[in-house]
């Protein structure tokens, strides 16, 4: 029943919001997966940007001391997109041309201190003809806006706003807290986490609450630190939990509609590096904690870190997933980690769908601090982030970083996860921006995998005196590097490469399927070394087309991935660095797919700043746009008896085959995976290079080719055959059984453009597969789970 329920709930969001990007996540469940296919592997080398829009929005730190980041994710409803700025601005645009149409400013006070200026993104609500935008901002407001015009609801709370302070900072009329991820919607409700300080142990609560969306009036309230006689004050030490800061959700919370359970990720209590004076668990510090979306009741929670020393707080949007074990389909939430665990549960039960284990941990040598003896560990899937350094893997990519990170780490202690910071310099793996980070994770449904990013920074930290706090006799301080970081001057990190990965997660197997590096460093390129990786903030989106996109890292870069192989098949430049996670919707007007990303930089990363809203798409030629088929409409038709197998147009191509039937060459060797991969793939132009070195390089596409020989793909514009999202074909397999290739692509030395010679049909594949006596079974051609 639960998976039923699951696929019926998947078919209806496709069908609902394909089109669109309606929440921050794409979908309630945070899975950043976009059901669209007009943007594939085969013509992603074509994007371009189609219009470029700038907020005005940004701080340096020249005029106002604090820096901004611009990491709005845009929402895309009823043909408006709607993005926020880190000034908490929110801006109404055409989502085809990037105009303006309205927007709103709160009036953020840019004089006053804080961290970052930083928001990203808003809420979308709708309930018959009344459609809003709820907006939280950085200095404690919840706004709700017409959607039409921007202007605020004077219904709701106070002439369109409620003053989030009230209730969890009335006793700290200084401090600071506010909301830099959107708030969720559920039913009527809206229900918000906070940012509230972590550098004093008392101070404003981290509660989660839920508001009316109509009047703004208080729902419920989920005392994140469990007060006297509720569920887990007794983790806390006595009267250590009474008014403590921190144990906060900052991160997007993320909501099963269907069943009504909302999803919390919440932080360590404060001061996150020191617990001496709080003793104990402490829940739900470092929590994932599931309550009825409704009422705000406790249905279940994982502490994935207890009695929090390292600032290890799990700081990504919970994905609502699906996992397939023994042949059972079970609807999941899945949470990934700065430490680089991946904790995956049965959303409902609260059941761990991996063991757990708990694994002993190093004692504290600070004064009056008592670290949990044991801690957490995912046995699978593995950790996708380095959890450890030792001397000996000192970086070498330039003789100057060697002898500046040599320098910085002199008389550092190096240790495994988990260590307390001691009173020498410790190396801490990872930092406290991670493993991953608020970027979180993206999910493919079609094949249960999940796709997240991650930086291997390490911390250099010792703990000292603190004068004049007897609550709080040690602190933590940094050892000399720029922001603490394991790090040179020029922000290379202290180990020896990759620094950055994406790596792709079988969410079914606990394993991963492929690993990338990910980012590059300009200079260290220019020197002759490989691609390092990079420190990367921000997140994946994860496409029917068969695509992951991501810019996060600090190299100004978008790229996109394929998202079966890892491999890297376009790569485009930013005026920034693109901390932000992307998302796509199909133009109500042209029909077009559109990939949408922030570039602001600026961050702990950049000192190149931009306030740049940037817009992809194909250009015109690029095929048209096809009609996106739902797997609910598909598993239909194939029940009707009606082939879902669609036909592909004939490619266009660079590359005749007529013209190279001289030279008779296989097809492995342009194809060099169709023997050992499912795709045949196609070749990269400096595959053709090299043999037109040897040949002739005198005409005017051959040197075209040559400006364009780095890393692309000569491919057309379609594939040959194009198979609906519920079948996959394995050439690998086919190759291995000696099944030729004209066998289904015909006589290719004669075709120009090459084209389908054969009908792709079920009773086809079944023919052939009986006259050759291969299996038939279902599962042969067919996700059943899906």
């Amino acid at each position: 029943m639960p998976g039923k329920m699951a696929l019926a709930g998947f078919a209806i969001l496709l069908s609902a919001g394909a089109q669109e990007w309606p929440f921050y996540g794409g979908d309630p469940g945070g899975m950043k997966y976009s059901p669209l296919r007009e943007v594939n592997r085969t013509n992603v080398t074509r994007l371009r940007p189609v219009w470029i829009f700038h907020t005005g929005d940004l701080s340096d730190g020249t005029r106002w001391a604090t820096r901004s980041a611009f990491e709005s994710t845009p929402l895309v409803v009823n043909e408006v997109m709607y993005v926020t700025t880190p000034f908490s601005r929110v801006i109404a645009l055409d989502p085809e041309t990037g105009k303006e149409i309205w927007n709103f400013d709160p009036h953020l006070d840019r004089t006053e201190s804080t961290n970052l200026f930083i928001n990203r993104g808003a809420a979308y609500y709708s309930r018959g003809a009344q459609h809003r935008i709820f907006l939280g901002t950085l200095d404690g407001r919840l706004f709700a806006l017409m959607a039409e015009t921007g202007r605020l609801d004077d219904a709701f709370g106070t002439g369109g706003w409620v003053d989030l302070r009230k209730g969890i900072a009335d006793d700290y009329p200084e401090r600071r807290i506010g909301m830099t991820s959107p708030p969720v919607v559920y039913k009527d409700l809206v229900i918000c986490g906070s940012l509230v300080p972590d550098g004093e142990p008392r101070g404003p609560a981290g509660d989660v609450r839920a508001y009316d969306a109509r009047s703004g009036k208080l729902a419920w309230t989920f005392h994140t630190v469990a007060k006297a006689g509720e569920f887990g004050n007794d983790t806390w030490a006595p009267g250590s939990s009474e008014k403590r800061g921190g144990v906060n959700a900052w991160p997007p919370l993320s909501v099963d509609i269907a069943r009504g359970i909302v999803f919390l990720p919440l932080t360590s209590p404060s001061t996150d590096l020191y617990g001496g004076d709080r003793k104990g668990q402490g829940l739900f510090g470092d929590s994932l904690v599931a309550l009825d979306a409704a009422t705000g009741k406790r249905l279940w929670h994982f502490q994935t870190l207890h009695h929090d020393l390292w600032d290890y707080d799990l700081p990504a949007q919970p994905a609502l997933v699906q996992v397939t074990k023994n042949n059972r389909l079970i609807d999941a939430v899945a949470q990934v980690t700065k430490t680089g665990f991946t904790f995956v549960f049965d959303r409902v039960t609260g059941e761990p769908l991996f063991p757990i284990e708990e694994m002993p941990v190093a004692k504290s040598d600070t004064p009056g601090e008592q670290a949990w003896p044991t801690q957490p560990r995912a046995v699978r899937p593995p950790s996708y982030a380095r959890q450890s350094m030792t001397a000996d893997e000192l970086t070498d990519v330039t003789p100057e970083s060697r002898a500046a990170c040599a320098k910085l780490l002199v008389g550092a202690v190096f240790a495994p996860i988990f260590t307390p910071i001691g009173q020498k310099p410790t190396v801490l793996f990872p930092g406290t921006n991670g493993g991953a980070d608020w970027g979180g994770a993206s999910f493919d449904p079609e094949t249960h995998t999940l796709y997240v990013n991650s930086m291997d920074v390490g911390m250099l930290y010792h703990m000292t005196p603190r004068p004049g706090s007897p609550e709080i006799p040690y602190r933590p301080q940094g050892s000399g590097s720029p922001n603490s970081r394991v790090w040179d001057e020029n922000l290379y990190p202290c180990q020896r490469p990759p620094w950055g990965f994406l790596t792709a997660i079988d969410l079914d197997q606990g394993v991963f399927r492929w690993r990338s590096v990910l980012g590059v460093v300009d200079k260290l390129v220019e020197r002759g070394l490989p691609p390092t990786g990079a420190p990367n903030i921000g997140g994946s989106l994860v496409t029917a087309g068969g695509l992951v996109f991501i810019g996060a890292t600090n190299d100004s870069r978008f790229r996109a991935f394929d998202k079966d192989t890892g491999k890297e098949l376009w790569v485009t430049r930013l005026p920034a660095s693109g901390h932000a996670t992307p998302m796509t919707f199909r133009g109500p007007k042209t029909g077009q797919q559109f990939v949408v990303i922030s570039a602001g930089g600026g961050n702990k990363y950049n000192q190149t700043y931009s306030d740049s809203l940037i817009a992809f798409a194909l250009p015109p030629d690029a095929g048209k746009a096809e009609t996106l088929v739902s797997y609910s409409k598909a598993a239909a038709r194939e029940a009707a008896g009606q082939s879902p197998a669609m036909a592909s147009p004939a490619a266009t191509e660079i590359f005749s085959h007529p013209r190279h039937a001289s030279l008779k060459p296989t097809c492995a060797n342009c194809h060099k995976d169709a023997t050992a991969a499912d795709h045949a793939g196609f070749p990269a132009a400096s595959a053709c290079m090299a043999c037109h070195r040897t040949v002739s390089a005198d005409k005017p596409e051959i040197r075209r080719l040559a400006a364009r020989a780095a890393n692309q793909s000569i491919v057309p514009n379609s594939p040959v055959y194009r198979l609906p999202d519920f079948v996959f074909f394995r050439h690998r397999q086919h190759a291995a059984r000696g099944i030729p290739c004209d066998q289904c692509h015909g006589d290719v030395w004669t075709q120009d453009p090459i084209r389908p010679v054969l009908q792709m049909k079920m009773k086809a594949c079944v023919d052939c597969h009986q006259a050759n006596h291969a299996s038939v079974t279902c599962t042969v051609c067919h996700e059943l789970s899906q």
